[in-house]
């Protein structure tokens, strides 16, 4: 197991006719991963997550909008509210020391 930046090289092991990864125990931990994980194949790579992980993939989510029936309609309306930026207190400028 090797580390670039934060993403870590794991080499592949046989397991009888397969193939598969051993994940460190600080990662299992830090991850509460149990007895599975969910792998999801997107276009850059593969995504391993926690099985428990009840969080939506972006394309589950759009499926789930659109399921849904949400009426968006009055986002507009919603943004062009008037507001302006300087109706709101602006962040201090933190002055740089020398």
């Amino acid at each position: 197991m090797s580390r670039t930046s934060n993403a870590i090289v794991l080499k592949l092991v046989r397991l009888g006719n397969s193939r598969g990864v051993r994940l460190p125990k600080g990662l299992i931990d830090k991850y509460a991963i149990r007895d599975s994980l969910i792998a999801e194949e997107r276009e850059d790579g593969l995504l391993l997550r926690a099985s428990r992980d009840k969080r939506l993939s972006w394309s589950e989510m759009f499926k789930e909008m659109a399921r849904e029936g949400e009426d968006w309609s009055d986002l507009d309306a919603t943004v062009g509210d008037g507001l302006k930026p300087g109706d709101w207190p602006q962040p201090k400028r933190r002055r740089k020391a020398l």
